[in-house]
Formats: structure tokens, C-alpha cells, sequence
């Protein structure tokens, strides 16, 4: 695997590359220490609809996995996203989903989003399959370490079929999704899943109506799954959940042997 770009800033050095999967290049991200050696941790992170893999947030979250607990992070490109689309089609899509957000618009599922969802979904999964095959081959992540996903909004709505057909993730943080009652494909993904579960929900979400957002809570057969309800938008989660997820990986993933971990994160 080459790859295609290599920077390092603060510790954390990011490196991107692509993968083939059914005759499509999905752009994809990984983040580890600066130095790092060994196995790790790896968390697969899945973005929101109209945003990308290094969306500023996500990229955010992976330096402070790295600096923090001394992971490694994967992110690709969701079908139809990020540098799988021109600008002038992101710009678009940005649009769209964002009056759909703020209300501005009715976020109602017609037949051909749904469609549309169902194919970025079928797609998605086994691209993040073949990602995680080649985050793994790294000597930096390993073949054998412990795998968390998270996910919330679209990435929760292509996270729950992923992870309910990986078995190599423990662990999974999901939200700002839910499950309609015509919903039969994801309900019966929610239900294979019996791994750790935290999932964050906004109460006023003009995306994810409550009832929708507590019946996917309810159908994942997790014996631990832990929701946070918090009041506000869809892009309104505290930044205070982020520390919940640190804390929920640290636990359910384990920490880094001090022998893998980056010379200059020993301290961290």
C-alpha cells in the first residue's frame, strides 16, 4: 500500500490512500502517534451526509484519539461524498442537507431518498470492509487489536449495517439516526447487533423525530447500550459528549502498551 499523502503536525502524523472495491477508488484517511510501532486500538469513524472523511470535526476527534489515548483512527469517503464528487456537486449536497437540518425544509423520506439510501448503503459496507483489511495489513494498527466504529446521523444510518455484518468491532458509538416503522432491513441489522453501544440523540432534531431515535435505541440487542439525550438541534451535540466517547472507547478497547505508543505521547 503507497501511500499518497504524509504530514505529521503535533504528534499525530496523517496519512491518506485509496483502495479498489468493485471497480470504484474510495478515498481513504488514517491517523496514528508520530512513531507510532506496534498494534492498537483502531476506530472507524463515518461521517455525516454532505461531509467527507477530514471534515474538521472528525479530523479533531482523531488527533485527540492519538494524543490522548494513543489510537489510530480510519475515515473514508461514503459513496456519492467527498472527493468522489466535484466541488460544484458538494456544494449542492451541502446545501440540501443543511435546509434539511436547520428545518427548512421537510426532512421527509420519499421513495427515491430512500432508494438512494439503500444503494450508498450497499455500497458503503464493503468498502469500509476492504478498508479495514488494509488499515490492518499496517504495522502500525495490526492484524489483532481491538476495533471500535463510530458513527452518527448518515453515519450511523451505513455504521449499523457495517457493524452488524463485522464481527472484528466491540464496540460502537452511534446517533442523530433512527429507526421508521417501514424501516424492516435496519431493524433487523439493529437486532444482530450485541457489542457495547452508546448513543447520543438530540431531542428537537428536525432529522431523526424522537419516537424514530428511541426505537433503534431499543432494537439493538446490546445487553450494554447506553443513551444520551441532550436538548437542541441535530447539530447541536455538547461538546461533552466527545469526552463520553473517549471514556466509552478507553473501556470498551483498552489502552495502548506503553511500548507502542509515540515517544513523543509517552507523557500524554
Amino acid at each position: 500500500m503507497e501511500f499518497q499523502d504524509e504530514r505529521t503536525e503535533h504528534g499525530v502524523t496523517r496519512r491518506s490512500f485509496e483502495i479498489a472495491v468493485s471497480g470504484e477508488t474510495v478515498p481513504a484517511v488514517i491517523w496514528a502517534p508520530e512513531g507510532a510501532n506496534g498494534p492498537r486500538p483502531l476506530v472507524l469513524m463515518g461521517h455525516g451526509g454532505s461531509q467527507h472523511k477530514k471534515t474538521p470535526t472528525l479530523s479533531a476527534r482523531a488527533r485527540a484519539y492519538a494524543r490522548h489515548l494513543g489510537y489510530a483512527t480510519l475515515a473514508i469517503d461514503a459513496p456519492g461524498h467527498g472527493d468522489r464528487i466535484s466541488r460544484e456537486q458538494a456544494e449542492a449536497l451541502a446545501q440540501d442537507v443543511g435546509a434539511r437540518v436547520r428545518g427548512e425544509v421537510a426532512a421527509g423520506w420519499t421513495p427515491e431518498r430512500l432508494r438512494q439510501m439503500a444503494e450508498r448503503t450497499r455500497k458503503a459496507v464493503p468498502e469500509w470492509k476492504a478498508a479495514l483489511d488494509a488499515a490492518q495489513d499496517f504495522d502500525f494498527v495490526g492484524a489483532n487489536g481491538p476495533v471500535g466504529y463510530w458513527g452518527v446521523s448518515m453515519g450511523t444510518a451505513i455504521g449499523v449495517p457495517f457493524v452488524a455484518d463485522e464481527p472484528r468491532i466491540t464496540a460502537a458509538v452511534f446517533g442523530l439516526a433512527g429507526l421508521r416503522p417501514d424501516a424492516t432491513e435496519m431493524a433487523a441489522a439493529a437486532r444482530k447487533i450485541s457489542i457495547p453501544v452508546e448513543f447520543v440523540f438530540q431531542w428537537d432534531d428536525a432529522v431523526a423525530p424522537r419516537a424514530h431515535g428511541i426505537a433503534l435505541f431499543d432494537a439493538f440487542a446490546s445487553k450494554e447500550k447506553t443513551m444520551h439525550v441532550n436538548p437542541g438541534g441535530h447539530m447541536e451535540i455538547p461538546q461533552f459528549e466527545g469526552e463520553a466517547w473517549e471514556r466509552f472507547f478507553l473501556r470498551h478497547l483498552g489502552p495502548v502498551d506503553a511500548a507502542a505508543r509515540s515517544p513523543q505521547l509517552q507523557t500524554v
